[in-house]
C-alpha cells in the first residue's frame, strides 16, 4: 500500500522510487521536463514516467531498465535521507501493532527526526486519523513538513517545532497513543499523560541505553501508567540456496535417486562413481543486525 494520495499512474510531481537491485533504490521526484542519471542511463521524466503505471519497467538510454515503484513506508525507510538516526521496520511493525493503531488513531510523536516511523504511522490512522509531531531541530521539522506535503499526506499531519520536554505536544486531551523518540524521556512524560485522552491510551518510548530505560520506568509508575514492560527486537533473515552434497558409494547395484541439476536434465536412475545430490537448505548469516534499542511500553488508565 502506497502513500494515502497516490494513485496508480505516476504523474507530474509525485515522489516516486527507481528500484535499481534489492540494496539500491533511490527517490526521485517527478516533473517535466526533469531528467535522471542512473548507472544503466537517462531516465526522462516527460517520456520514460509521466503517465507509465506504478511497477513498469523503465528502459533507460543505455539500454538498461529499472523498476519505478510507489513510495511506501517501508521502501521510504530504506531509501530515504537520513538526516538523523532511523527506525527500522523491525521495531515500526511493532511500534505500530503495541501501540493499537488503526485508521481514525489520533498520535502524538516526538521527534520526528527523518520521518521513517511517521510515514508508517500516516499510512495506519488515514485517512481519518492525525498525527501531531514535534521535533526540536528546526531545519529538520521544516524539511519533514515539505516531504508530507510532496508525499500528499500533510492533511494528515500538523508539524511543530518546539522542546517535547518544555513545551509539549501542543494539544491536550486528543491522542490514543504517544510515541517517543528522546535523549530523556522521562522528562516528557507529563506532558504525553497530558496530550492522552481520558479514556486512556498506550505510550512506547525508544531508547537506546539500558540506563534510560530505568529512569523512564520510574517516571511512568510516578505518573501512574500501568502495564510498563519493555522489549528489544532483534531480526535474523535466513538464507534459502541450493548445495550439492557427495553420496557415499554404495557400489555398482546402488539406484540413490539424485535431483536433476537444471530443469531440462532428467534424473538419473543410479548414482554414477561419484555421485553427488542437491536440495535445498536454509542458514543462518554469519552476521546479523545487533542491538538498535529498547521499547517501553505502558497504558495510560481510564481517568
Amino acid at each position: 500500500m502506497s502513500f494515502v494520495e497516490y494513485g496508480d499512474f505516476i504523474q507530474d510531481g509525485d515522489v516516486a522510487i527507481i528500484y535499481l537491485g534489492h540494496d539500491s533504490m533511490m527517490p526521485i521526484k517527478v516533473q517535466q521536463g526533469a531528467q535522471t542519471q542512473t548507472r544503466y542511463g537517462v531516465i526522462r521524466h516527460s517520456t520514460d514516467l509521466i503517465g507509465q503505471r506504478y511497477g513498469s519497467k523503465v528502459t533507460c538510454s543505455k539500454g538498461g531498465w529499472v523498476h519505478v515503484l510507489h513510495p511506501t513506508p517501508e521502501i521510504w525507510t530504506v531509501s530515504l535521507p537520513h538526516r538523523t538516526q532511523i527506525l527500522y521496520t523491525t521495531d515500526i511493525s511493532i511500534i505500530t501493532m503495541m501501540l493499537e493503531l488503526k485508521p481514525g488513531s489520533i498520535v502524538c510523536e516526538s521527534g520526528t527526526g527523518s520521518g521513517s516511523l511517521s510515514h508508517a504511522i500516516l499510512r495506519t490512522i488515514a485517512p481519518t486519523g492525525h498525527l501531531h509531531t514535534v521535533e526540536f531541530h528546526q531545519q529538520r521539522a521544516e524539511k519533514v513538513a515539505e516531504e508530507f506535503k510532496e508525499h500528499r499526506v500533510d492533511h494528515l499531519v500538523t508539524v511543530r517545532n518546539q522542546d517535547v520536554c518544555k513545551d509539549g505536544f501542543g494539544v491536550t486531551g486528543v491522542a490514543d497513543a504517544v510515541f517517543l523518540d528522546i535523549p530523556s524521556p522521562w522528562e516528557a512524560v507529563g506532558h504525553a499523560k497530558a496530550a492522552m485522552k481520558k479514556q486512556g491510551g498506550r505510550l512506547c518510548s525508544f531508547s537506546p541505553c539500558i540506563e534510560q530505560v530505568q529512569r523512564m520506568c520510574e517516571a511512568l509508575a510516578d505518573q501512574g501508567f500501568q502495564e510498563i514492560s519493555t522489549m528489544e527486537v532483534l531480526l535474523r533473515v535466513h538464507d534459502v540456496r541450493t548445495v550439492s552434497l557427495p553420496l557415499p558409494d554404495f557400489g555398482p547395484e546402488s539406484s540413490v535417486q539424485t535431483e536433476p541439476k537444471t530443469k531440462d536434465e532428467a534424473p538419473p536412475t543410479s548414482a554414477p562413481n561419484h555421485p553427488s545430490f542437491t536440495l535445498k537448505t536454509t542458514t543462518p548469516p554469519r552476521e546479523m543486525p545487533g542491538h538498535t534499542g529498547y521499547l517501553t511500553f505502558a497504558t495510560k488508565p481510564r481517568t
